[in-house]
């Protein structure tokens, strides 16, 4: 043990002189860094600085997420990837995204987050190039190189989560975060959107002079250029609270008990068991519209990208309402509510391939995914019992759900790659349009079977104090069009009033 401590004691030491040499550089220092210790001078200086640098951010950033989201589907198509390889591509990256969220709440204990951080956002940059160079050069063997780059991709992401968050929590005035991170959503939204209409429009573009290729490596090498303007962003912003704080700081065993203990609570496994499976039977089909899509139905790129944003462009917009909705009815309510309106949505696409009937279904999938995303998340806080840790039960709640996925997106990939045979096989099922109708109907029929389950299991939580719309700050971080955004809770606000209320014992600590 000794010999441990005193090796991770030294891996921080070097980690800090690296932080020295320049991750740690910004635009407020002019010959040498602070010591950690000391508190940045001219607060209100670089606290201004760091918050506009973080805007920036939140554009270039979403350059990048509005297409690893949501175009590698479509390139996995394009490389012509059987269906097994499809539910692989959305497996497999998961799983791993999962693992390195833990990995990094416990690398956070020793090393400074702000240089994780950075460097791994570098790193992403590189992958995100290394897709464009796949596009360049159509190798034989793409598709497997097209999972591994996914998997870094996700890992990333996952990675930096953690930090950013807690990062995020000691530069953000608490009472300015609701407005802050409001408006940051907005900026991220707004160019995501464009960043992906544009796209679609790019590919649609390339593909009428059959250079599919080029279309996707371009639009990846502007993926990559806004992911290197947003580390250098990053790298110019302060952290206040650069060093890890040994006394905070949990080994692994104790982190692994505490969720174990997690699960002795009959309401929370039952709520998380819900959500994930919900998530795995979600995952079944998600990888499998695209294809339908692009290559059943033959829609061009542009019109790919324009049902996407059908969906998440409801969800956006509609936060706002179900918040509202939940503050007067519970959250209970909306999850129950959106449980049994989720297994329609793949119904729903059996009936027609008509264009314009298929983007209604999409704004009704947004209508019901954007419910669900808010409901589950704040459902979630008011379960937890008092006092305890909410991170813990959200990385609880996120490795099962990973694991579902996981299950799910392996499974619809081996009914995917049965389906032409089973069709085949059974005249009645001959008239179909698509066999992909068999992976649609299997992910409706499981989705009805877990609401079914579920729905008379939730129960009405103990609601706590919520000085503000729904208390928990939540940001989002990434959105997908079939199956929901994601949302990242952040931290509890306090009530803009003339009486300063009780702070809220239960408030995660950052």
């Amino acid at each position: 043990m000794p010999r441990r401590i005193a090796a991770l004691q030294s891996l921080s030491i070097c980690w800090k002189l690296a932080a020295l040499s320049g991750l740690n550089a910004h635009p407020m220092t002019e010959t040498t860094e602070r010591p950690a210790s000391a508190a940045p001078p001219h607060r209100s200086t670089w606290l201004r600085s760091t918050l506009g640098l973080s805007q920036k951010e939140a554009v270039a950033s979403a350059t990048m997420t509005a297409t690893g989201d949501n175009f590698f589907n479509a390139f996995a198509i394009y490389l012509n990837a059987s269906a097994v390889q499809m539910g692989w591509l959305m497996a497999i990256p998961q799983l791993f995204g999962a693992l390195c969220q833990v990995l990094s709440a416990w690398l956070g204990n020793y090393l400074p987050r702000k240089p994780l951080v950075v460097m791994t956002a570098r790193l992403q940059t590189g992958v995100v190039a290394g897709l464009s160079l796949l596009a360049l050069t159509r190798a034989e063997n793409s598709v497997p190189w097209l999972i591994a780059l996914a998997v870094l991709y996700f890992s990333c992401i996952n990675f930096i989560q953690p930090q950013w968050r807690a990062w995020m929590g000691s530069v953000v005035p608490q009472r300015r975060r609701g407005a802050f991170f409001a408006s940051r959503t907005r900026l991220t939204m707004m160019a995501s959107l464009l960043v992906f209409l544009g796209g679609g429009g790019l590919l649609s573009l390339s593909q009428r002079f059959e250079l599919v290729w080029l279309g996707f490596a371009l639009l990846f090498a502007v993926a990559a250029t806004g992911r290197g303007y947003s580390s250098h962003f990053l790298a110019q912003m302060v952290d206040p609270d650069p060093d890890p704080h040994p006394a905070s700081r949990k080994g692994f065993w104790q982190s692994i008990v505490q969720l174990r203990a997690s699960l002795s609570d009959k309401t929370f496994r039952d709520y998380s068991l819900f959500v994930a499976g919900m998530q795995g039977v979600v995952a079944i089909s998600a990888p499998f519209f695209a294809v339908y899509m692009l290559r059943d139905l033959g829609f061009s790129y542009l019109q790919y990208s324009v049902n996407a944003i059908a969906s998440i462009l409801t969800q956006f917009l509609l936060l706002h309402f179900w918040g509202r909705f939940s503050d007067r009815f519970g959250n209970r309510l909306v999850m129950q509510i959106s449980s049994v309106l989720i297994p329609l949505m793949p119904l729903l696409w059996l009936f027609s391939t008509d264009y314009v009937y298929l983007l209604w279904v999409q704004v009704l999938s947004g209508f019901v995914w954007s419910g669900f995303s808010l409901s589950t998340a704040n459902y979630l806080y008011d379960i937890r019992p008092h006092r305890s840790d909410f991170a813990v039960y959200a990385a609880m709640q996120s490795a099962l759900s990973a694991s579902a996925v996981f299950v799910g997106a392996i499974l619809g990939g081996l009914i995917a790659s049965k389906a032409p045979g089973v069709v085949e096989a059974l005249p009645f099922l001959h008239d179909i349009h698509s066999p992909l109708y068999l992976v649609f109907f299997a992910s409706f029929l499981l989705r009805a079977l877990i609401a079914a389950w579920f729905v008379p299991r939730a129960v009405e939580p103990h609601i706590r104090r919520r000085p503000q719309l729904l208390q928990l700050i939540f940001r989002i971080s990434r959105f997908n069009a079939i199956s929901g955004v994601s949302l990242d809770w952040l931290s509890v606000t306090r009530r803009a009033d003339r009486h300063e209320p009780p702070k809220d014992e239960d408030a995660p600590k950052e």
